[in-house]
């Protein structure tokens, strides 16, 4: 007996938000290791295309002979009318698998360092739109068939930043924290049901999210994981595929992971400096 077995991913649909890079790309090849269909969803074709590539190819190296489906959707979940469109752009054979949708939001970005009084509108309001406002339009989405069926899997991308804020990280703490408190109203909600929630919270990650964070300064990125070593993609990539392949009376609602020189946004233990 396996310590940690994926077979129950196997032949079941997995629809991965941000999946063109970071934390999102990494499970997608993960889940097509253990079998899984995929549908990937970000803004970026190009990117999009290279994951599924990858996904494919671990699929194959695995000798898995179930799963393997993947697609590809452009979508940026700010885009309401996008949202709303997403099923038609989804084949019939994997809506037919539906039953078994496990659904990963983790799209979601931090935009700046600006403290509070000198933070741009259009920063504030992007950030909300994707971080917020995308994840439930992403749930709310799918949400009526789940308790339909009686079946299905959300797991929402948070961060330690939801738990803890800190100086220069006002809006994106107060995304994050959002989306806390809607990953719990929600597994409130469905408590009547065998609709599994989950919320997955990561401290320091390096990925391309921090040259976001810093426009595009990627020294200014690299000094944040300077002297530690961080969680990376794949560290998170697995917490996320643990979590989506519990037994279905077993759900994990809430996984806090972070590097181990780590205790808070604000606490880090530097030993390399």
């Amino acid at each position: 007996m396996s310590v940690f077995s994926t077979q129950r991913l196997e032949d079941k649909l997995v629809l991965i938000t941000g999946a063109s890079g970071g934390i999102g790309a990494v499970p997608a090849i993960l889940f097509a290791k253990a079998g899984a269909n995929l549908v990937l969803l970000a803004r970026r074709q190009d990117k999009l295309t290279s994951v599924a590539l990858a996904a494919q190819a671990a699929h194959k190296a695995a000798g898995q002979t179930k799963g393997g489906k993947v697609v590809t959707v452009v979508l940026d979940v700010s885009d309401r009318e996008g949202v709303n469109a997403l099923r038609g752009k989804i084949p019939s054979e994997l809506v037919g698998r539906w039953i078994s949708l496990v659904t990963v939001n983790n799209a979601g970005f931090v935009l700046g360092v600006d403290k509070i009084g000198d933070i741009k509108d259009d920063d504030m309001e992007a950030m909300f739109e994707t971080n917020v406002y995308g994840l439930i339009r992403m749930t709310q989405a799918f949400l009526k068939e789940f308790k339909s069926r009686n079946s299905g899997h959300i797991i929402n991308i948070g961060s330690v930043a939801g738990r803890e804020a800190y100086a220069g990280g006002a809006i994106y703490c107060a995304t994050k924290a959002a989306v806390r408190s809607f990953s719990f109203s929600l597994l409130k909600e469905v408590v009547d049901t065998n609709v599994r929630v989950s919320e997955i919270q990561p401290g320091l990650v390096e990925t391309e999210f921090s040259i976001v964070r810093f426009r595009g300064d990627k020294g200014a990125a690299d000094k944040v994981y300077e002297g530690l070593e961080p969680l990376t993609g794949k560290d998170v990539a697995e917490e996320i595929v643990w979590v989506a392949s519990r037994p279905a009376h077993v759900n994990v609602a809430e996984l806090f992971v972070m590097p181990v020189n780590q205790a808070s946004p604000n606490i880090v233990h530097r030993p390399g400096k």
